[in-house]
Formats: C-alpha cells, sequence, structure tokens
C-alpha cells in the first residue's frame, strides 16, 4: 500500500493550494492513505472545524497536530468527536481534548497513525519515547506510521532508530523546512526529519518574511500575517508492504 505524509498545512492559503494539487497526486502516484499535519491549517495558528472540513474534503484521510493544535477553543469539540482529527497523544490524557492514536480500517487492512510531540524547545509533555512503548503496544496494527512534531532534529533522529522494526514509518513535522533524509532504517522503518510545508515559498514558515525579519531584529510583538503567491506542497510518499508492515520504498516530493 501507498501512504502519503503531507507537511505542515499554512493558513488558508495552504489548504487551497492542497485541495488543488492532491487529487491529480492520489491519482498518479495510486495512493491508499494520506496524512497530513494541520495544526496550521486556519488563519493565524491553530485550527478550526472549518479548517479541518476543508482538509478532509480535499482528500485528507488523516489529520495530525502539534504545538499549535489547541490554539482555537472552537476546536476542542470537534477533537472529541472526530476519530481522525489527532492532537499529540502524549498530552494528559483526561484534560485534554481528542485524542493522540487512530486505527484507519483500509478493509483488507488496518493502519494504526500514532501523533506525537517532541520535548526539546516544545511543551513539557510525556516522555514521547515511552509513550510510544505504550501506544504501539496497545494499536498492535502490522502498519503503524508516526507524525512526530518536534523541533530538535536530534530528537527526532533517536525516535527513529528506537522505533526503528516496531512501526512502518516515522515523519517529523513542526519546522516547515523539508530535510533530504529520507531513508528506510536498518529495521524497515521508513524515515524522514522532516516532511516539510504546504503554503507560501517566498515566506518565512509560511509568513511575510518582512514581518519575520522585524520580529528577529527589533524583538518586540509583531501580528504574523499570511505570505501570498507561489506554493508548493512538500510530502513523503511511502510503499508498505501490507503482510509484514516494512517500508519498500520511499520519496521524497515537493509539488509546486
Amino acid at each position: 500500500m501507498k501512504i502519503l505524509a503531507i507537511g505542515d498545512v499554512v493558513g488558508s492559503v495552504g489548504c487551497r493550494f492542497l485541495r488543488d494539487k492532491l487529487p491529480s497526486l492520489k491519482r498518479s502516484e495510486q495512493v491508499d492513505l494520506v496524512i497530513a499535519n494541520g495544526e496550521n491549517s486556519a488563519d493565524g495558528n491553530g485550527i478550526t472545524p472549518t479548517s479541518a472540513d476543508y482538509l478532509f474534503s480535499s482528500g485528507v484521510d488523516v489529520i495530525t497536530g502539534g504545538n499549535h493544535s489547541f490554539r482555537r477553543r472552537e476546536s476542542y469539540s470537534y477533537y472529541d468527536n472526530s476519530l481522525y482529527l489527532l492532537r499529540p497523544a502524549n498530552y494528559p490524557d483526561g484534560s485534554t481534548p481528542g485524542f493522540g492514536t487512530a486505527v484507519y480500517d483500509m478493509g483488507r487492512y488496518q493502519v494504526g497513525i500514532i501523533n506525537l510531540m517532541g520535548c526539546m524547545f516544545l511543551e513539557s509533555l510525556e516522555d514521547p519515547f515511552r509513550t510510544a512503548d505504550r501506544l504501539i503496544k496497545k494499536l498492535g496494527t502490522k502498519i503503524t506510521v508516526v507524525d512526530f512534531h518536534a523541533e530538535a532534529t536530534a530528537e527526532k533522529r533517536a525516535l527513529g532508530f528506537y522505533l526503528d522494526g516496531r512501526v512502518s514509518a516515522v515523519f517529523g513535522t513542526h519546522t516547515h523546512i523539508q530535510t533530504a533524509d529520507e531513508q528506510i532504517l536498518e529495521g524497515g522503518t521508513g524515515y524522514i526529519t522532516d516532511v516539510g510545508m504546504t503554503g507560501t515559498v517566498r515566506s518565512v514558515l509560511g509568513v511575510k518574511p518582512e514581518i519575520a525579519i522585524a520580529k528577529f531584529r527589533d524583538k518586540l510583538p509583531v501580528r504574523f500575517d499570511l505570505a501570498d503567491g507561489k506554493c508548493c506542497m512538500d510530502c513523503v510518499l511511502y510503499e508498505i508492504n501490507e503482510k509484514t508492515g516494512k517500508t519498500l520504498s520511499i520519496k521524497r516530493m515537493k509539488i509546486v
């Protein structure tokens, strides 16, 4: 089977570009399942019911999140009522809306999806390594995919090696910069440090460059307005053996 992982979708600009490009990509690459990180899909960051519905209706099967998942309070009930809008599983259980894992039924087989967030330079959450141990055992799916939303490349690399042979694929999100280290690890796990971003090319993580420059230069609060112009959709395509759960091939793509 083929699973497409799409990098952080930024604002309405990124959502529209995804809708324009995803259907034809799914046909040409014969994609079976689409996972997209949507924690920044609403303008001004976060995710809303409107932006989530837009991504689902555009062909995304599972939406994952990260440190901006709960920026918009109007999304809280949506998390509780949707099986396929995920937030990081290492947020506290009981007090956090929604779910950190999903099992997507493909008919002949099931795919487990785990959403985790790193602890380096982000919120102090439950250890993602031990969380992964617990959830892999709980899901028990032959095919399991992990979105690791983390800042530090070392933390992402470490988790990739830690989970090698126990999950089908690990893809990093959060930095919005696509890395060139896609590979199949020794145990058969497909890995990339960061998938990248879906949004405006001439931007700083989707934001107008001049605003980001002012923030770094002047150290004063700014309003992050989305940039306009030419867009791209960064993504990675995994081909996975349905019987073994191992990755057979991994292809990094930048759709323009």
